[in-house]
């Protein structure tokens, strides 16, 4: 699997950027995010169980926007 970037938070410093990358998959279509681990305990509670093969990140708002941009792209170009 290969992954391709997408975009990063625009307002990250180095080291600390959350980013979104597309993979080419091709049994479905995946994307991988890099964020922040969550672990506010409020937080995870509210999401309750997390399996040990998963784990919960945070990421801002303006990265997922790179998958809207990417989806618009394709499908109205």
């Amino acid at each position: 699997m290969r992954a391709r970037f997408l975009g990063k938070d625009p307002e990250s410093q180095v080291d600390n950027s959350p980013t979104l990358f597309a993979t080419d998959r091709t049994d479905r279509v995946t994307y991988i995010a890099q964020g922040w681990k969550v672990t506010d305990p409020q937080a995870l509670a509210d999401i309750g169980p997390v399996p040990d093969h998963e784990t919960v990140i945070e990421i801002p708002e303006e990265v997922l926007r790179f998958y809207v941009r990417r989806h618009v792209e394709e499908v109205d170009p």
